[in-house]
C-alpha cells in the first residue's frame, strides 16, 4: 500500500469511528428520553418514554370530584398526546444532525417509513453490463 492510500484509509476509519460514536451517544440519549405533560388544572399528569410508552399517570385526589369520567378520559388522552408530541420533537432534534441535507425527516421517520428509507436503492446493470 502506498502512504497516501494508507493515510486515506486511516482517515476514513477515524471518520467512521467518530460518526459511529456520535450515533451511539444519540441512541443512548434517545433511549433515556421521557416527557411529562400536565393538564391546565394540574389534575392529570402523564409521563411517556422514548417510544411513546406510558410510564406513569397521576391524578390529583380532587380529580374524582371535579371531572366526570368522560372529562377525565379526555384529559388523560390530551396529556398523552402532548407528551408524545414532545418526545417526537426532542427525537427530531437529536436526529437532525444525522439526516442528510435536503431529505425530509418525515421520509425517514414519519408514518410509513421503513428500513428502505435509509438504504440506497439497488442499481440495475445496463444491458451492456449484463452481457
Amino acid at each position: 500500500m502506498t502512504d497516501d492510500f494508507q493515510a486515506a484509509m486511516e482517515g476514513l476509519a477515524e471518520e467512521y469511528n467518530r460518526q459511529a460514536g456520535q450515533l451511539r451517544d444519540m441512541y443512548g440519549k434517545l433511549s433515556e428520553l421521557t416527557a411529562t405533560a400536565h393538564s391546565k388544572d394540574r389534575m392529570v399528569t402523564v409521563t411517556v418514554g422514548s417510544r411513546g410508552q406510558i410510564r406513569e399517570i397521576e391524578f390529583d385526589p380532587r380529580v374524582y370530584r371535579k371531572l366526570s369520567p368522560s372529562e377525565l378520559s379526555g384529559s388523560v388522552m390530551e396529556q398523552i398526546g402532548a407528551a408524545t408530541a414532545e418526545i417526537a420533537e426532542r427525537t427530531r432534534e437529536l436526529m437532525a444532525p444525522f439526516v442528510p441535507e435536503g431529505l425530509p425527516y418525515e421520509e425517514i421517520f414519519g408514518e410509513g417509513a421503513s428500513l428502505e428509507s435509509f438504504l440506497p436503492q439497488p442499481v440495475e446493470p445496463s444491458p451492456e453490463e449484463r452481457g
